[in-house]
């Protein structure tokens, strides 16, 4: 029997695929489990429109995310925390920190958007990749600074 992936099935093929299969394996796995239908000229045009679709919305996305990406790229975010004489921080700058930062600049991101491998505990620059698509990255400046502490 011929059916039409609708989904990648492992060692049978990718979603978009006509392919020739056992019939038991078709009307008992592939079409109940949603993976697969009959491959008529209907269902080959139907599914040929749903890819479409979904490579443009995939267009779309990551064009929006490269715009982002642009204004986001070279910013620069100062915190001012309150510091030991050695330079490390009493408590740490999180990606949820940088997320909130950035959020008050106008970029709404999640936290796990974030690719920070440690907190930050140490005043200085550290470089921090904001991962905003599978495949767009920007890198944001994160500069933290001693708080002035009065006397």
């Amino acid at each position: 029997m011929e059916v039409l992936l609708i989904k990648d099935v492992k060692n049978v093929g990718q979603a978009g695929d006509v392919r020739r299969v056992a019939d038991g394996y078709a009307r008992n796995y592939l079409i109940p489990r949603g993976l697969a239908v009959p491959a008529t000229q209907a269902a080959r045009k139907q599914v040929a429109d749903r890819l479409a679709a979904e490579a443009r919305r995939e267009a779309a996305e990551r064009e929006a995310a490269e715009a982002q990406a642009e204004k986001l790229q070279g910013i620069e975010i100062v915190f001012q925390v309150k510091a030991g004489e050695a330079g490390r921080l009493y408590g740490s700058i999180t990606n949820n920190d940088i997320a909130e930062r950035l959020a008050e600049l106008g970029y709404d991101l999640d936290k796990r958007r974030v690719l920070l491998e440690e907190p930050i505990k140490e005043i200085g620059r550290t470089e921090v990749d904001v991962r905003l698509h599978s495949e767009v990255k920007a890198s944001v400046t994160v500069v933290v600074e001693a708080a002035e502490t009065s006397d």
